[in-house]
This record gives C-alpha cells, structure tokens and sequence, in this order.
C-alpha cells in the first residue's frame, strides 16, 4: 500500500480549438451552473463569451468523467484568490486557461500544485511590460535572441511564470519577476536550486497559433504527462 501511495504523478492535458458558433455556444452553455450563466451574460463582447463559456464547458466535461458527476452539478466553487476547486475534494487537481481560439485544461493525480496557462503567439507585448515581468538576467536573455524569435519567446516566459502563479494559486498578487526562468536542454527549468527538484515546467506543443505552459509540482519526480486534443461530439437535446 505504502508503495502505491508514492506512485509517480501524472497529468492529462486536453487543448480545444472550440468554434465560436452561437448554436454551439449556447448548447454548451447547458452544461454551465447558474452562476456561471449570469457571469457569461456580463462579458461585452461576444469573443469573450465565447472562451468563457468554453473553458467552463470543457472542465466540467473532463471532471464529469473523474467523478461521475454530471457536467452541470459538478461542485466548482473559487477560492480568495479566485482559483477554482472541487468542493469538499482534494483530488483531482486541475487548471484551466483559455484565450481565443484555444483552451486548455490539465488535470493530474499525484501533484501538490498544477497551474497552466495559453496565450496567442501574436500577442503583443509593450518592452514596459516586459520590464515588469521579466527578471534582469531574462531580459538580457531576451535581447540576445533574433528579433523574429523575440516576441514569441517572451509570450512563452510570461506563460511559464503565469502558469507557475496560477499553480500556487496566488495570480499575479506575486511579483512575476520573482519567478524566473533558465533553459536546460531544451526545458524552461526555474531559477531556484531548493525547488527545481519538486517543480516541473513544461512548454507544450498545442497545434496551433498559442503558446501552452505547464507548471507541476510533484514530490515523486518528474511526472508523466499526456497531451490530446479535445474532440466534441455531443449531440443538441432534444
């Protein structure tokens, strides 16, 4: 038992490339809880509504499978600082990020703290906003690079330190620069020798236009990690 208990972590992530279709929107929106309907209805612009209702969707999908609890019952509830968790649950974990076009959902057993996040690659991003995100040694590391591999290489910074926070479950009420980044062949490993041993981060291949980051946890060493894309076949009601 004592060995079952100490199995390596692992994590599914689902990428979505959902269609912004009114009539797929609101019959996803059937699987929302009321107070994420009357949150829906609040977003101005319809893009924004879309991706909302999206990410709610596909989560409550994906944790309807985990615990057999239909989409729209499962108990989500945000803590202060506004990260979801099942209620009266410690298990599983999970995170969701969405932008448009994309959303992502990670759900893991055996993780202490798992965070994700998704940008699009043409996000832009002001050199002042860098500044206040970026640690002084990424900066410089940043000013190294081509000017075409720039843009997209600092989008995959700030995921990494936002998937890192959200991970936490402190958003950006921590400092990002606090949160810096080195590469070791190849993998974004974080500038800090204590914790680079539980932590684990992961830029992951979506498919498309977005940059996906992963931030894991994990005591039992590096975890197993899987990677699908979400295909919806649900049918209308009746």
């Amino acid at each position: 038992m004592h060995q079952l208990e100490k199995q390596f972590a692992g994590i599914e992530i689902v990428l979505w490339q959902y269609s912004e279709n009114e009539g797929d929107r609101n019959r996803r929106m059937q699987s929302l809880s009321p107070d994420e309907l009357e949150r829906a209805a609040t977003y101005r612009f319809e893009r924004d509504r879309a991706s909302f209702v999206a990410g709610r969707y596909l989560l409550r999908k994906l944790l309807s499978v985990q615990t057999g609890i239909s989409p729209s019952k499962v108990p989500l509830s945000p803590d202060r600082h506004g990260k979801l968790r099942l209620e009266g649950r410690e298990r599983p974990q999970f995170s969701l990020a969405n932008t448009d076009g994309l959303v992502a959902v990670a759900v893991a057993s055996g993780c202490d703290h798992l965070g994700i996040d998704c940008e699009r690659v043409d996000t832009e991003i002001e050199a002042a906003a860098v500044d206040n995100y970026c640690s002084a040694d990424e900066r410089r590391w940043l000013m190294e690079l081509p000017a075409s591999e720039r843009t997209r290489a600092a989008i995959a910074l700030w995921t990494l330190k936002e998937s890192h926070l959200k991970a936490l479950g402190v958003g950006l009420h921590e400092d990002p620069r606090n949160v810096a980044f080195s590469w070791k062949d190849g993998i974004p490993v974080m500038v800090d020798g204590d914790r680079d041993r539980r932590w684990h981060h992961r830029l992951v291949e979506s498919g498309s236009q977005h940059v996906v980051a992963l931030a894991a946890c994990s005591q039992s060493g590096s975890p197993g990690i899987s990677t699908r894309l979400f295909q919806d076949d649900s049918m209308p009601s009746e």
